[in-house]
């Protein structure tokens, strides 16, 4: 788990971090389901994105 993280004397709580970092790793799981079909399987798109965006965050803070 991170602690604060400087930012020019500005301290900046670990899950604000996680979750710049999630954005990156969310479009890319995304993309890859988008171009293998899978994410067709889904009945509503914007809330599995959002969905996998939590899940991923939650992976972070767990593992990071």
């Amino acid at each position: 788990m991170l602690s604060e993280f400087n930012l020019f004397g500005v301290f900046i709580a670990p899950i604000a971090v996680y979750a710049i970092v999630a954005i990156p790793v969310t479009l890319l799981v995304r993309f890859l389901l988008w171009r293998t079909g899978a994410l067709e399987w889904f009945w509503h798109v914007a809330l599995f994105e959002v969905a996998l965006y939590v899940s991923v965050v939650c992976l972070l803070v767990l593992y990071v």
